[in-house]
């Protein structure tokens, strides 16, 4: 066995157990045992061990869930993000991935080839995780949720087994992988993805509008979503001091990732139609771009690394008008920079396959509570939790990136879907040997 073993009582557990979250706040729970996989053997092994002790397991793959949902008392936490290999069939357009791979390095890998995979919009997001929950990428709005292109799955399951999951072999645990997220029964040691077409030009256009326009941006912007393409990522955040302007203030901003510059700027024009677009006090428009500078850009602004990050979110068709009350009450709370609130125009969304992943809506809104330390974390989930309690009566459910269910336990999947990968689980996993959601959710009423 090649993996790292930290009991509880070990040299090096604290120090393991701190590194697993990528969170700077870091949770009270200690589970028995680290133990840091570097291979699919030592997977099978660490699994056994459970198995012969009676632990129940945590799964991390780049440790990128906000509330740490991996991480539990007691039993074991198993590591994945040192498995990080890849490897490419161009011909094929298809890629098996290792689950700690980091999505912009399949990407770097993939660019001399012209390929893409709509992976994670920050940095350091590792795919196993991302990949599990739905997987909400770059131009996942065209293409769908990372998941979607997920053709095969390599598992090792409660009993030590390593199988292969797809539409035609083991096809329930391929159906609950592709979004069951935290909750899956299971350990994928390999993804077996299908790749895209690299889009061959990337530009977005940015604005900025003082918070007293928030009420006609958020207005102007729902209203012209029907209309605006979908390899367009539409997007408003909304924080304090953004781009050396004090106080809150909208930022407008649009990545589109096209065949070509002018098919772009065709549709960023389309952000020119802001009825109060003389109000910008920032207006940089047909940025020539590329995922690197997307990535870096993101982190600088929006997702500090090693800060404390408290984090929820919903999924609503609700028109706009319903929603200004709170998103005006969100404006005037803001905690101090860098936390933020934003939307994400996702719909009109077609069909999808029959998978485990089963909610959407046309808006996501997400909120994070952001703090450079300890000091300020209490603060900022309440502020989060707080908002979103406020909201629940318009939302139609939440995403599985950006929830604490630990907090405020709410839908995720569609009720049918719940109902059946529970009893995909209790045939797959009879004895519980892994872990399931933190926190329970409501059905729908």
């Amino acid at each position: 066995m090649s993996s790292d073993i930290f009991w509880r009582n070990d040299a090096g557990y604290e120090q393991a157990r701190r590194d697993a979250v990528a969170n700077g706040r870091k949770p009270d729970r200690f589970p028995d045992v680290i133990v840091r996989a570097r291979t699919v053997d030592d997977v099978i092994s660490a699994i056994r061990m459970a198995r012969a002790r009676d632990l129940k397991v945590g799964i991390r793959s780049g440790g990128h869930s906000w509330a740490a949902s991996f991480l539990r008392d007691g039993g074991m936490l198993l590591d994945l993000s040192r498995m990080s290999g890849f490897s490419v069939d161009v011909d094929a357009r298809t890629a098996t991935v290792q689950p700690g791979v980091k999505g912009g390095d399949l990407n770097r890998a993939l660019l001399k080839d012209r390929l893409f995979f709509p992976s994670g919009h920050c940095k350091p997001v590792s795919l196993g995780g991302f990949l599990l929950q739905g997987g909400f990428g770059w131009n996942s709005r065209l293409w769908g949720p990372a998941c979607c292109s997920v053709i095969g799955l390599d598992i090792v399951t409660a009993d030590g087994e390593l199988v292969h999951a797809s539409e035609s072999e083991n096809a329930d645990l391929f159906w609950a992988a592709r979004g069951a997220g935290p909750g899956f029964f299971g350990i994928v040691t390999s993804f077996h993805l299908r790749l895209k077409p690299r889009p061959q030009a990337m530009m977005k256009s940015d604005y900025v509008y003082p918070i007293e326009v928030l009420d006609e941006v958020l207005l102007w912007i729902r209203r012209k979503q029907p209309v605006l393409p979908l390899n367009m990522e539409p997007l408003v955040f909304v924080r304090r001091d953004m781009f050396g302007h004090s106080g809150p203030t909208a930022l407008v901003t649009a990545p589109v990732l096209a065949d070509s510059q002018e098919e772009a700027r065709a549709a960023l024009a389309l952000l020119e139609t802001c009825p109060v677009l003389d109000k910008a006090v920032m207006r940089e428009v047909d940025i020539v771009t590329e995922l690197d500078g997307l990535l870096q850009g993101a982190e600088d602004l929006l997702y500090p690394p090693g800060a404390h990050y408290a984090a929820d979110n919903m999924w609503t068709n609700a028109p706009a008008d319903a929603l200004l009350p709170g998103m005006r009450k969100i404006a005037e709370t803001l905690p101090p920079a860098p936390s933020h609130m934003m939307w994400m125009l996702w719909g009109p969304t077609p069909p999808r396959p029959d998978m485990s992943f089963s909610m959407e809506a046309d808006l996501y809104i997400a909120l994070y509570g952001i703090s450079p330390d300890e000091a300020g974390a209490a603060a900022s989930q309440a502020w989060v939790t707080a908002r979103m309690r406020e909201l629940e009566h318009l939302a139609h459910g939440i995403q599985l990136a950006d929830e604490n269910l630990g907090a405020r336990p709410f839908r995720f999947l569609a009720d049918s879907n719940l109902q059946r990968l529970e009893a995909i689980r209790s045939r797959r996993d009879p004895d519980g040997r892994f872990h399931s959601y933190m926190g329970s959710a409501p059905a729908k009423s």
